[in-house]
C-alpha cells in the first residue's frame, strides 16, 4: 500500500526554482487547423495474455488478462468512468489464437503453454459468459469498445514459409459471434481485423493481397449482419507495424470505402529488456526516453502512414491502435515511472499533428506498461497525464512553433470546452526550467512579425512533477499535490492552479504542464 503523501517535498520546489531559467517564446499559429483527432483520441488497450506470459524471467501479466482480470474492482471501475467515455480496444498478440465459444464451437480450451503454439501458446476461447461479463462492464463503465478479430480463422501455417499463413479466412465464428452480440444488444464502435500481421509480421503473417481480399469478406458480413448504417461499427485494418509496400498493397486490393480506419503499431523505444545480461533493463531506455532526437525518429513513421491516407483515404484516417513504447511488456523499471509520461504524452502530441485520429496505450492493465497496477489497480503516473489529456485538449490541432530549443516539446489544440487553447509542454531538461511567453500568428500575414499575446483572464494550469524529483518515482504530483486516489477509491480531483495572466508559463526542469487559455483568439477554434 502507498504511503498518503498529503503535499509534495518542499526540497523539489526549492531545487526547481535554482534550475536555470531560460526565456523562451511560443507562436501559436491558430488561423487553421492542421489536423483533426477523434473526440476520443485517447485509447488504452486490454489484452488477451494469461499469467504464464513470462519474458526473461518476468511474469508481470498477472491475473490482468481479458479472460482472468476480476471486473468487480471499484478502483478499476472508477479508474475507466473518470474518462466519460473511455475507449478501450480489446485485442493484442493472442487476439488471432482466440475462438468464440458460440455457434458450431463447442469446446473452449483456456491457454497453454505450448512450445509451437503462436507466442508459445495453444489456442484460448472466448466463452460467451465471460462475453455477457466484459459487456455489463463495459456498458457500466461507459466504454467505447473496439474489438479485435481472430483474422487467421481457417487458415494454416505453410510449410515452405516460416510464419506465414496461407488460406482464405473463414468468416464462419465471427458470423456466429457478431449475431450472438447483435441479440444481446451489446453496442461495439469498431472491428479490428488481425493484429500484427502485416509485413513481417510478428509470429504470424498474412500476405497482402490476401488479407485486402479477407478484409472485403469482413466489410461484407458486417454490412449484411448491421443492416442500420448509423448504428454499424467500424472495420479497421491491419493493426502491425507499418511496411509501405504492405500496407499499399492491401489498400489497392481491398480498395475505398472497405477499411474504416487504417490501424498500426507503435513501439518507439524498442525492446524493455537487454537480454545480455538476461532480465536487466534496457540500461539506454531513460536516455532514450529525454533524447529529442530519438523521440522525433518516429515521425517518419506517422508522415508514411499519413501519406497512405492521403492517397487512400479511408473514413476515419489513421490510428495507433497500440502503443506501449517498449516492446515484450515494458519496462519495469521506467515504463511505470514518472519518466515514462515524457515518451507517452509526446508521442500523443506528435501522433495528432499528423492527424492520427485515434492513440491506444497498451494497456489499461497487465505488464510493467498498464496505465494501473497490475495487483492493486493504483493508477500509474500515465494515467494521469491521459486523463488530462482527454479532458483538457481537444481534437482540433493547432501548428506551434518556437525558438529552437529540442528539450521543450510544446503542441497545441483548441480546448476541449470552449473557448480558448490548451498546450502541453513538455520538457526533458534536468537543469533548465523554461519562462514562456506566447504570440499569435496573424491571419494571412505570412511575412509580418507575430504579435505578443496578453491574456486578461487568469491561465488554467497543471503541473505535473515526480513525487521527490526523482523521475523514476511512481508517484506524480499535479499541482504540488500528490495524486493518488481517496479512501473510497476514487480518482482524486484534478483541479488547476489559476495563475495571473500578465506572468511568464513557468515550465519547471523535467516536468509537463499543460496549459488552458480562455482568451486566446485563435480563428479555427471558433
Amino acid at each position: 500500500m502507498y504511503f498518503k503523501f498529503t503535499f509534495c517535498p518542499i526540497i523539489l520546489l526549492l531545487w526547481a526554482s535554482l534550475s536555470f531559467a531560460q526565456n523562451v517564446n511560443v507562436v501559436i499559429h491558430g488561423a487553421a487547423s492542421i489536423a483533426k483527432t477523434d473526440d476520443n483520441f485517447v485509447c488504452v488497450t486490454l489484452d488477451w495474455w494469461p499469467a504464464e506470459k513470462c519474458d526473461y524471467n518476468q511474469c508481470p501479466w498477472g491475473k490482468a488478462g481479458i479472460l482472468n482480470l476480476d471486473l468487480r474492482y471499484g478502483a478499476l471501475i472508477n479508474a475507466i468512468k473518470a474518462f466519460n467515455p473511455l475507449r478501450i480496444k480489446v485485442g493484442g498478440s493472442l487476439q488471432d489464437n482466440v475462438v468464440y465459444k458460440v455457434g458450431e464451437v463447442s469446446s473452449c480450451p483456456n491457454f497453454m503453454k505450448r512450445e509451437d503454439g503462436l507466442f508459445g501458446f495453444s489456442q484460448g476461447c472466448l466463452s460467451m459468459e465471460r462475453w455477457d461479463q466484459l459487456n455489463r462492464f463495459f456498458n457500466h463503465t461507459g466504454v467505447k469498445l473496439t474489438f479485435g478479430l481472430n483474422a487467421l480463422f481457417g487458415r494454416n501455417e505453410s510449410q515452405t514459409e516460416k510464419g506465414l499463413w496461407i488460406g482464405d479466412w473463414q468468416p464462419q465464428n465471427t458470423r456466429d459471434f457478431m449475431q450472438y452480440t447483435i441479440s444481446k444488444g451489446y453496442k461495439v464502435d469498431s472491428y479490428e481485423f488481425g493484429n500484427q500481421l502485416s509485413g513481417s509480421g510478428m509470429g504470424a503473417k498474412v500476405d497482402a493481397k490476401q488479407y485486402g481480399k479477407d478484409v472485403i469478406v469482413l466489410k461484407n458480413l458486417v454490412k449484411e449482419l448491421y443492416a442500420h448504417p448509423e448504428t454499424q461499427p467500424k472495420v479497421l485494418g491491419p493493426g502491425g507495424f507499418y511496411e509501405e509496400k504492405w500496407f499499399n498493397t492491401f489498400l489497392e486490393v481491398s480498395g475505398q470505402g472497405i477499411v474504416d480506419g487504417l490501424t498500426h503499431h507503435i513501439y518507439n523505444l524498442g525492446p524493455g529488456i537487454h537480454i545480455r545480461p538476461s532480465s536487466m533493463d534496457d540500461p539506454n531506455m531513460m536516455n532514450k526516453i529525454l533524447d529529442p532526437s530519438y523521440l522525433n525518429q518516429v515521425s517518419q513513421t506517422y508522415k508514411g502512414v499519413s501519406d497512405v491516407v492521403n492517397k487512400f483515404r479511408p473514413q476515419l484516417g489513421a490510428w495507433v491502435s497500440e502503443s506501449g513504447g517498449a516492446l515484450n511488456g515494458g519496462s519495469k523499471d521506467v515504463s511505470r515511472t514518472f519518466a515514462d509520461g515524457f515518451w507517452y504524452l509526446d508521442q500523443m502530441g506528435m501522433a495528432s499533428t499528423y492527424d492520427q485520429k485515434v492513440f491506444c496505450r497498451q494497456a489499461l492493465i497487465g505488464g510493467n506498461y498498464g496505465l494501473l497496477n497490475a495487483t492493486t489497480f493504483v493508477p500509474n503516473p500515465d494515467y494521469y497525464g491521459a486523463l488530462l489529456w482527454h479532458r483538457l485538449m481537444g481534437s482540433t490541432v493547432l501548428a506551434v512553433t518556437k525558438e529552437s530549443d529540442p528539450d521543450l516539446r510544446v503542441y497545441a489544440h483548441c480546448a476541449k470546452k470552449k473557448p480558448g487553447v490548451s498546450l502541453i509542454f513538455i520538457n526533458l531538461s534536468k537543469d533548465r526550467s523554461f519562462n514562456i511567453t506566447l504570440s499569435n500568428s496573424k491571419p494571412g500575414d505570412a511575412g509580418k512579425p507575430n504579435y505578443e499575446f496578453v491574456g486578461k483572464q487568469n491561465r488554467e494550469e497543471y503541473h505535473l512533477r515526480a513525487l521527490t524529483g526523482d523521475i523514476k518515482d511512481d508517484i506524480v504530483c499535479l499541482n504540488d499535490v500528490p495524486m493518488v486516489q481517496t479512501d473510497s477509491e476514487d480518482i482524486p480531483a484534478m483541479d488547476p492552479k489559476l495563475v495571473d495572466a500578465s506572468t511568464p508559463i513557468s515550465i519547471a526542469a523535467q516536468s509537463i504542464a499543460y496549459v488552458t487559455i480562455r482568451d486566446f483568439e485563435a480563428p479555427a477554434c471558433v
